[in-house]
Protein backbone atom coordinates (compact mmCIF):
# COMPACT_ATOMS: atom_id res chain seq x y z
CA UNK A 1 0.00 0.00 0.00
CA UNK A 2 1.49 3.09 -1.18
CA UNK A 3 1.95 6.35 1.23
CA UNK A 4 -1.00 8.32 -0.76
CA UNK A 5 -3.53 4.97 -0.30
CA UNK A 6 -2.83 4.89 3.77
CA UNK A 7 -3.32 8.33 3.83
CA UNK A 8 -6.48 7.75 2.10
CA UNK A 9 -7.67 5.07 4.44
CA UNK A 10 -6.80 7.07 7.32
CA UNK A 11 -8.54 9.98 6.47
CA UNK A 12 -11.44 7.91 5.94
CA UNK A 13 -11.55 6.03 9.07
CA UNK A 14 -11.45 9.43 10.92
CA UNK A 15 -14.49 10.73 8.85
CA UNK A 16 -16.25 7.50 9.67
CA UNK A 17 -15.29 7.72 13.46
CA UNK A 18 -16.55 11.44 13.32
CA UNK A 19 -19.81 10.00 11.76
CA UNK A 20 -20.19 7.84 14.49
CA UNK A 21 -19.69 10.16 17.17
CA UNK A 22 -22.42 12.54 15.43
CA UNK A 23 -24.82 9.60 14.79
CA UNK A 24 -24.46 8.55 19.01
CA UNK A 25 -25.20 12.64 19.89
CA UNK A 26 -21.96 13.02 21.35
CA UNK A 27 -21.37 16.10 20.13
CA UNK A 28 -24.27 17.98 22.32
CA UNK A 29 -22.98 20.03 24.88
CA UNK A 30 -24.35 22.41 27.58
CA UNK A 31 -25.48 25.76 27.30
CA UNK A 32 -22.75 28.88 27.06
CA UNK A 33 -23.89 29.41 30.63
CA UNK A 34 -22.76 25.80 32.34
CA UNK A 35 -19.74 25.35 30.44
CA UNK A 36 -16.48 25.75 32.07
CA UNK A 37 -13.47 27.58 30.90
CA UNK A 38 -11.38 24.62 30.38
CA UNK A 39 -14.00 22.85 27.52
CA UNK A 40 -13.94 26.31 25.31
CA UNK A 41 -11.13 25.29 22.67
CA UNK A 42 -13.21 22.05 21.87
CA UNK A 43 -16.57 24.12 20.97
CA UNK A 44 -17.12 24.16 17.61
CA UNK A 45 -20.30 26.32 17.78
CA UNK A 46 -24.06 26.98 19.27
CA UNK A 47 -27.30 25.24 18.09
CA UNK A 48 -30.80 26.43 19.80
CA UNK A 49 -28.94 27.45 22.82
CA UNK A 50 -26.90 24.69 23.04
CA UNK A 51 -23.31 24.68 22.36
CA UNK A 52 -21.45 21.92 19.86
CA UNK A 53 -18.61 19.72 20.75
CA UNK A 54 -15.85 20.15 17.60
CA UNK A 55 -16.27 16.11 16.91
CA UNK A 56 -12.42 16.44 14.96
CA UNK A 57 -11.09 17.51 18.55
CA UNK A 58 -13.39 15.05 20.34
CA UNK A 59 -11.60 12.32 17.79
CA UNK A 60 -7.96 13.56 18.68
CA UNK A 61 -8.62 13.39 22.26
CA UNK A 62 -9.96 8.96 21.78
CA UNK A 63 -6.69 8.75 19.55
CA UNK A 64 -4.91 9.62 22.31
CA UNK A 65 -6.59 7.18 24.61
CA UNK A 66 -6.80 4.60 22.58
CA UNK A 67 -3.31 4.56 22.32
CA UNK A 68 -2.06 5.10 25.85
CA UNK A 69 -4.86 2.04 26.68
CA UNK A 70 -3.31 0.12 23.85
CA UNK A 71 -0.09 0.60 25.55
CA UNK A 72 -1.36 -0.39 29.14
CA UNK A 73 -3.12 -3.82 27.73
CA UNK A 74 0.80 -4.10 25.86
CA UNK A 75 2.04 -3.65 30.02
CA UNK A 76 -0.37 -5.80 31.09
CA UNK A 77 -1.50 -2.97 33.26
CA UNK A 78 -4.87 -2.76 34.90
CA UNK A 79 -7.50 -0.43 34.04
CA UNK A 80 -10.37 0.36 36.35
CA UNK A 81 -13.43 1.80 34.75
CA UNK A 82 -15.60 4.02 37.33
CA UNK A 83 -19.08 5.40 36.22
CA UNK A 84 -22.17 6.37 38.70
CA UNK A 85 -24.88 8.03 36.68
CA UNK A 86 -27.05 5.79 35.35
CA UNK A 87 -26.31 6.10 31.94
CA UNK A 88 -23.27 5.01 32.14
CA UNK A 89 -23.79 1.94 34.76
CA UNK A 90 -24.38 -0.71 32.10
CA UNK A 91 -21.57 0.28 29.27
CA UNK A 92 -18.95 0.60 31.94
CA UNK A 93 -19.76 -2.67 33.91
CA UNK A 94 -20.42 -4.24 29.80
CA UNK A 95 -17.23 -3.34 28.59
CA UNK A 96 -14.86 -3.69 31.42
CA UNK A 97 -16.19 -7.53 31.72
CA UNK A 98 -15.62 -8.14 28.37
CA UNK A 99 -11.84 -7.44 28.68
CA UNK A 100 -11.64 -8.65 32.40
CA UNK A 101 -11.32 -5.44 33.90
CA UNK A 102 -11.77 -3.60 36.73
CA UNK A 103 -15.24 -1.42 37.17
CA UNK A 104 -17.29 0.33 39.82
CA UNK A 105 -20.18 0.61 37.94
CA UNK A 106 -22.61 2.82 41.01
CA UNK A 107 -21.42 4.78 43.73
CA UNK A 108 -17.94 5.71 44.55
CA UNK A 109 -17.00 3.98 48.03
CA UNK A 110 -14.11 6.82 49.95
CA UNK A 111 -10.72 5.19 50.25
CA UNK A 112 -11.38 2.44 47.54
CA UNK A 113 -7.75 3.76 46.49
CA UNK A 114 -6.35 5.69 48.91
CA UNK A 115 -7.50 3.39 51.77
CA UNK A 116 -7.17 0.10 49.54
CA UNK A 117 -5.53 -2.12 52.83
CA UNK A 118 -9.41 -1.99 54.50
CA UNK A 119 -11.39 -1.51 51.12
CA UNK A 120 -9.73 -5.57 50.47
CA UNK A 121 -11.08 -6.61 54.07
CA UNK A 122 -14.23 -5.66 52.89
CA UNK A 123 -13.32 -7.77 49.80
CA UNK A 124 -12.36 -10.49 51.43
CA UNK A 125 -15.26 -10.82 53.68
CA UNK A 126 -17.11 -10.81 50.50
CA UNK A 127 -15.56 -14.18 49.28
CA UNK A 128 -15.81 -15.29 52.55
CA UNK A 129 -19.21 -15.25 53.12
CA UNK A 130 -19.64 -16.42 49.66
CA UNK A 131 -17.90 -19.86 50.23
CA UNK A 132 -19.86 -20.31 53.66
CA UNK A 133 -23.25 -19.89 51.38
CA UNK A 134 -21.89 -21.98 48.49
CA UNK A 135 -20.64 -24.78 50.70
CA UNK A 136 -23.69 -24.90 53.50
CA UNK A 137 -21.74 -23.66 56.06
CA UNK A 138 -24.80 -21.49 56.79
CA UNK A 139 -27.00 -23.63 57.83
CA UNK A 140 -26.39 -23.94 61.07
CA UNK A 141 -27.57 -19.65 61.30
CA UNK A 142 -31.29 -19.35 62.21
CA UNK A 143 -33.75 -18.17 58.82
CA UNK A 144 -33.67 -14.56 59.91
CA UNK A 145 -29.44 -14.64 60.45
CA UNK A 146 -29.41 -16.09 56.95
CA UNK A 147 -31.35 -13.59 55.51
CA UNK A 148 -28.97 -11.02 57.08
CA UNK A 149 -25.86 -12.82 55.81
CA UNK A 150 -27.69 -12.59 52.33
CA UNK A 151 -28.30 -8.95 52.59
CA UNK A 152 -24.55 -8.41 53.65
CA UNK A 153 -23.81 -10.49 50.47
CA UNK A 154 -25.75 -8.48 48.47
CA UNK A 155 -24.85 -4.91 49.67
CA UNK A 156 -20.54 -6.08 49.59
CA UNK A 157 -21.90 -7.19 45.82
CA UNK A 158 -23.12 -4.17 44.76
CA UNK A 159 -20.22 -2.05 46.37
CA UNK A 160 -17.19 -4.34 45.45
CA UNK A 161 -18.21 -6.83 42.83
CA UNK A 162 -16.62 -5.09 40.25
CA UNK A 163 -13.09 -4.77 41.70
CA UNK A 164 -13.06 -8.37 43.61
CA UNK A 165 -9.76 -9.41 41.78
CA UNK A 166 -8.66 -5.94 42.63
CA UNK A 167 -5.09 -7.37 43.97
CA UNK A 168 -3.33 -3.55 44.31
CA UNK A 169 -3.89 -0.23 42.81
CA UNK A 170 -4.83 -0.28 39.74
CA UNK A 171 -2.08 1.63 36.61
CA UNK A 172 -5.34 4.30 35.11
CA UNK A 173 -9.10 4.60 35.69
CA UNK A 174 -11.43 5.81 32.85
CA UNK A 175 -13.74 8.11 34.15
CA UNK A 176 -17.36 8.96 32.97
CA UNK A 177 -17.64 12.91 34.51
CA UNK A 178 -15.11 14.42 36.11
CA UNK A 179 -17.53 16.57 38.24
CA UNK A 180 -19.58 13.86 39.50
CA UNK A 181 -16.52 11.23 40.28
CA UNK A 182 -14.45 13.72 41.64
CA UNK A 183 -13.93 11.70 44.87
CA UNK A 184 -12.51 8.71 42.41
CA UNK A 185 -10.62 11.15 40.45
CA UNK A 186 -8.72 13.04 43.70
CA UNK A 187 -7.83 9.86 44.83
CA UNK A 188 -6.16 8.47 41.89
CA UNK A 189 -4.30 11.41 41.54
CA UNK A 190 -2.90 11.32 45.18
CA UNK A 191 -1.74 8.00 44.35
CA UNK A 192 -0.21 9.64 40.75
CA UNK A 193 -2.36 6.77 38.78
CA UNK A 194 -3.03 8.45 35.24
CA UNK A 195 -6.95 9.02 34.54
CA UNK A 196 -8.61 9.65 31.15
CA UNK A 197 -12.04 11.09 31.14
CA UNK A 198 -15.16 11.33 29.16
CA UNK A 199 -16.87 14.22 30.30
CA UNK A 200 -19.30 17.25 29.08
CA UNK A 201 -18.52 20.75 28.87
CA UNK A 202 -19.67 21.52 32.34
CA UNK A 203 -16.46 19.81 33.70
CA UNK A 204 -13.12 20.98 34.41
CA UNK A 205 -11.42 19.03 31.05
CA UNK A 206 -7.41 20.25 32.09
CA UNK A 207 -7.46 18.52 35.34
CA UNK A 208 -6.70 14.73 33.70
CA UNK A 209 -4.43 13.58 31.71
CA UNK A 210 -6.61 12.55 29.26
CA UNK A 211 -9.84 14.47 28.52
CA UNK A 212 -12.70 13.01 25.81
CA UNK A 213 -15.11 16.15 25.82
CA UNK A 214 -18.47 14.82 24.93
CA UNK A 215 -21.64 14.25 25.88
CA UNK A 216 -21.70 12.31 28.92
CA UNK A 217 -25.27 11.88 29.58
CA UNK A 218 -26.27 9.81 26.73
CA UNK A 219 -26.02 5.79 26.86
CA UNK A 220 -24.81 5.09 23.44
CA UNK A 221 -22.43 8.32 23.42
CA UNK A 222 -20.78 6.64 26.58
CA UNK A 223 -20.92 3.57 25.26
CA UNK A 224 -19.28 4.05 21.99
CA UNK A 225 -16.38 5.97 23.67
CA UNK A 226 -16.12 3.70 26.24
CA UNK A 227 -16.11 0.76 23.39
CA UNK A 228 -13.53 2.28 21.71
CA UNK A 229 -11.18 2.78 24.99
CA UNK A 230 -11.43 -0.75 26.03
CA UNK A 231 -10.73 -2.24 22.41
CA UNK A 232 -7.41 -0.59 22.33
CA UNK A 233 -6.75 -1.85 25.51
CA UNK A 234 -7.80 -5.79 24.50
CA UNK A 235 -5.35 -4.82 21.02
CA UNK A 236 -2.65 -4.22 23.62
CA UNK A 237 -3.09 -7.17 25.71
CA UNK A 238 -3.06 -9.31 22.61
CA UNK A 239 0.66 -8.19 21.66
CA UNK A 240 1.47 -8.25 25.94
CA UNK A 241 4.06 -11.04 26.70
CA UNK A 242 2.49 -14.43 27.89
CA UNK A 243 2.33 -14.73 32.03
CA UNK A 244 4.00 -16.90 33.42
CA UNK A 245 2.79 -19.71 35.44
CA UNK A 246 3.12 -19.25 39.26
CA UNK A 247 4.69 -22.63 40.03
CA UNK A 248 7.50 -21.80 37.12
CA UNK A 249 8.14 -18.71 39.10
CA UNK A 250 8.92 -20.22 42.33
CA UNK A 251 11.04 -22.91 41.60
CA UNK A 252 13.09 -19.64 40.13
Amino acid sequence: MSVKEKKTKQTKTEEDNIGALFSVGAHYAYSRSRRHPSAEPFIFGLKNKTEIFDLEKTEEQIKKAEAFAEELGKKRGVLLFVAGKNEARKPIKEHAVRIKQLYVAGRWVGGTITNFVEINKRIKKLDELEEQREKGALGKYTKKERLMVDREIESLEKKFGGIRKMKGLPSALFIVDIGKEYTAFEEAKQKNIPVITFSNSNCDLSKADISIPGNDSVQKSIDYVVSRVADAYERGLKEAPLEKKEDEDKEK
